[in-house]
């Protein structure tokens, strides 16, 4: 006989490193099934970063169809799962045919940095000369982060997209996008929808009326027939067409940033989150207020619950290189054997010995937005251990956490008091011990890592006609505290080196004259 534990919602979450599928009873932080597949990087050249489309997919449906399996041992009934939400890597690119469905390309990964030539003409283009001359129309700077660049980048190079879109048969979107038309019948009927939190991603939106803009697609060279139709976070934008779950409405969309803020409760005007995944994002829900910042931060659509429902924004701090730093001890230098060992190395020394890690392995995002910098270890001294690297590393991320909240607090005009954490990073409690430290003020980790899940999960039970979540009643559950231990004066000093050693990062790259 099959158990009940009451409407049940689906959660896809398609990370940069893996695609996972949970499953969550409705307006819950339990988490009753997780299914994950890992996903294939590849680096063909310095500073490209590629997955296949198509991989993406099928990792995608085998954890559903490992969900259903999972389902079925714990004699829970499929008919049970109301809704599916979707949460995806932002800005990753994706190109494909309309009418067989085959991508035209490789993805192209949201940290890759071909297209830093692409940026160069294009800010060189700009009546101002300058990469911020888009912002305060897309709330973005010009940058290799963007998806319009690496669509751009695209159609410069890829003989395949240009005939594609010369026959109109070409179709551009975000993973949500991607994933989206393929689960709801791909060549077959498949909807080419994205939700507002990712258009807001790619330099092509208006950022105050949501809306694709002809002046942004001119000025990037994209043409608007590609594009997918824009909807809210939280509304049925079709059906299941196959597999196990055949028949499940697909309803909640959100990026895996915007995501993790509604899976922190952080609905409200002020409150903020930090996400340490492969990169570390800092949000700040800033209401259905425009803020377009003055300190190198963006200007992003946080969420958008429904057709009918506000808009709500949010400053962001993107850190490209946080958790991949860790992952590049293990697999570049060898020093470590899996990801956890690094807390156990760095507690091994007291301090990081005088050396410090800018690890611009992709330039500088937030607050520089410099893609010339690139990784410099400093201080190094016959002293220097592995485990004052594995120490520096860590110290690294908390570091650049600290830059984009003193921009954040000069934006808003109101310091955070409490900063709320979640992502695979938090694990580490040495870390977090660190960042409470450096920024003087009490960092709380989530209860449930799976955030970003439960974000997507809870946009999807509540869109319309699905009715089983309820948004306003959601709660943040009481986490762990880490207090800060040190001096804020000890602080500020270890601070003050750190951007000395950023300083050293930057002007490595020279400009280049073409692709």
């Amino acid at each position: 006989m099959a158990s009940s534990k009451g409407p049940l919602v689906g959660a896809i979450d398609q990370g940069t490193s893996s695609s996972r599928f949970m499953i969550f009873p409705a307006n819950s932080q339990e988490v009753i099934s997780i299914t994950q597949m890992e996903i294939k990087q590849m680096f063909p050249r310095e500073g490209w970063c590629e997955e296949d489309p198509v991989e993406i997919l099928e990792s995608v449906q085998k954890c559903i169809s490992d969900a259903a399996d999972k389902c079925n041992e714990l004699n829970i009934d499929l008919s049970q799962i109301k809704a599916i939400g979707i949460t995806n890597q932002r800005e990753t690119t994706i190109v494909w045919d309309k009418f067989t469905g085959k991508p035209l390309y490789n993805a192209v990964v949201w940290l890759d940095t071909r297209t830093s030539t692409t940026v160069d003409k294009l800010v060189d283009k700009a009546p101002t000369k300058k990469a911020d001359y888009l912002q305060k129309k897309c709330g973005l700077p010009i940058s290799t982060y963007f998806s319009a660049v690496k669509l751009r980048w695209l159609i410069d190079n890829c003989e395949e997209v240009r005939k594609a879109i010369a026959e109109d048969r070409c179709m551009f979107g975000t993973v949500d996008c991607w994933l989206i038309w393929n689960l709801t019948g791909g060549p077959n009927g498949g909807r080419h929808y994205t939700d507002v939190s990712n258009a807001s991603r790619t330099m092509l939106m208006n950022i105050a009326t949501q809306e694709w803009d002809p002046e942004l697609c001119e000025f990037l060279g994209v043409p608007q027939s590609v594009l997918p139709e824009i909807k809210s976070s939280a509304e049925i934008y079709g059906y299941m067409a196959e597999g196990p779950m055949k028949g499940i409405p697909v309803s909640g969309c959100l990026g895996d940033q915007q995501a993790a803020l509604v899976g922190q409760c952080c609905l409200q005007k002020g409150l903020a989150k930090n996400t340490y995944g492969t990169g570390c994002f800092l949000l700040y829900n800033t209401g259905t207020e425009l803020i377009f910042s003055e300190h190198g931060l963006l200007t992003t659509v946080a969420y958008k619950m429904g057709a009918d429902q506000p808009t709500y924004y949010a400053l962001e701090g993107s850190v490209a290189i946080a958790g991949a730093v860790i992952r590049w001890l293990r697999d570049n230098l060898g020093i470590i054997k899996d990801a956890a060992d690094s807390e156990d190395l760095a507690r091994e020394v007291v301090d990081s010995g005088d050396v410090y890690f800018v690890p611009a392995f992709s330039g500088l995002f937030a607050p520089y937005w410099r893609q010339d910098a690139r990784g410099v270890i400093v201080g190094l001294t016959q002293y220097t251990n592995k485990c004052h690297l594995a120490r520096a590393a860590i110290e690294a991320v908390c570091f650049q956490t600290r830059e984009l909240l003193e921009a954040m607090n000069n934006d808003s005009g109101i310091p955070l008091k409490t900063l709320r954490v979640d992502g695979g990073m938090t694990a580490n409690k040495l870390m977090l011990q660190i960042q409470s430290n450096l920024l003087g003020i009490p960092v709380v980790r989530a209860p449930m890592p799976e955030t970003t899940a439960l974000g997507a999960a809870a946009a999807a039970g509540a869109a319309k006609g699905v009715d089983v979540w309820n948004l306003e009643a959601m709660k943040e559950a009481p986490g762990e505290e880490y207090l800060p231990s040190i001096p804020i004066a000890d602080s500020n000093l270890l601070y003050g080196r750190w951007k000395l050693a950023v300083q050293r990062s930057m002007n490595w790259v020279e400009k280049s004259t073409s692709d």
